[in-house]
């Protein structure tokens, strides 16, 4: 079965998938994973930065923020 963007299920055939695009269109079913999906990631993420940053070297986070300084000063 196709997959949306956000990996939810969607009907295989065109007037399957037209019919669930007019329900949610029309507020009769809400579609899987278009509320609240940005909650999780956000909250991973202000785990995963501190927790990487605890188990990183100070060497070996001075080399991450020097590549990325010259990524941003790179000249084209």
């Amino acid at each position: 079965m196709p997959k949306g963007p956000k990996g939810q299920k969607r009907p295989a055939d065109v007037i399957g998938n037209a019919i669930t695009v007019a329900k949610i269109a029309t507020g009769e079913i809400e579609e899987d994973g278009a509320r609240g999906g940005k909650e999780y990631t956000r909250k991973a993420g202000k785990k995963g930065g501190p927790a990487r940053a605890k188990a990183l070297t100070p060497r070996k986070r001075s080399e991450i923020a020097r590549a990325a300084a010259e990524a941003r000063w790179k000249k084209d």
